[in-house]
């Protein structure tokens, strides 16, 4: 059995970078709800940040949809 360690590398180096990039993006909407939150209490506008936090949550749903479309396809 041989093992293609530069195939290995490049699936653990693109698994790294889009898990970092899913969580930093949840992260961003959890933000910008807290931040959504606090505007709210001090009786500002809020949309603004509730627009943020709805696009990235999206942004994470897409990336997660489209990763189950490529195993199942």
């Amino acid at each position: 059995m041989k093992i293609d360690w530069a195939a290995l590398g490049s699936v653990f180096g693109v698994s790294l970078v889009t898990t970092v990039a899913l969580v930093g993006l949840f992260t961003l909407g959890v933000a910008a709800l807290a931040k959504q939150e606090r505007a709210t209490a001090a009786g500002g506008s809020a949309a603004l940040a509730r627009t943020g936090a709805y696009a990235c949550f999206a942004l994470c749903a897409a990336a997660v949809a489209y990763g189950i479309y490529l195993i199942v396809a």
